[in-house]
């Protein structure tokens, strides 16, 4: 992994605190060139320091009214592949980790109601071969979302 120097990190500390903030705004307080700031943010994507920039949205306003957290047990680690490529098929699965613990994975997924999560669950996610058992979690209140804080 490249190093990151103090320049670098100003400017992280700039764009992910707002990420449609003008390059020239971040230049001016940086004190360089909209250039400079452009590629140093170029070289960041490059090299995987930065992933991507994108629009939250705020799931409810489209309907999703459960936030819920899903652990998957898998009958052999080996499957982990397998049961991802099927679970991306599924649009409301937002994220999924691989975990040790009580659980071979643990996804986060939004539905519309509990009708909604039982179909998910019982037709989609239950179905998948591999997956021997699943517990699920229901999320009440999101307090913290943030990125690392860049030092």
């Amino acid at each position: 992994m490249e190093k990151i120097d103090e320049l670098d990190r100003r400017i992280l500390q700039i764009i992910t605190q707002n990420a449609r903030v003008p390059f020239k705004d971040v230049a001016e307080e940086c004190k360089v060139s909209r250039a400079a700031v452009h590629q140093r943010v170029q070289r960041l994507f490059d090299n995987g320091i930065v992933l991507g920039s994108s629009y939250q949205v705020n799931p409810k306003m489209l309907g999703y009214n459960l936030c819920v957290y899903v652990g998957i047990t898998l009958e052999r680690g080996s499957l982990y592949d397998s049961v991802c490529d099927e679970l991306e098929k599924i649009p409301e699965i937002v994220e999924s980790q691989f975990t040790l613990g009580g659980f071979s994975m643990l996804i986060k997924l939004y539905a519309r109601d509990d009708q909604h999560l039982m179909q998910l669950l019982n037709r989609q996610i239950q179905t998948i071969p591999g997956i021997v058992k699943t517990e699920t979690l229901t999320a009440l209140d999101q307090r913290i979302s943030r990125n690392l804080p860049i030092a």
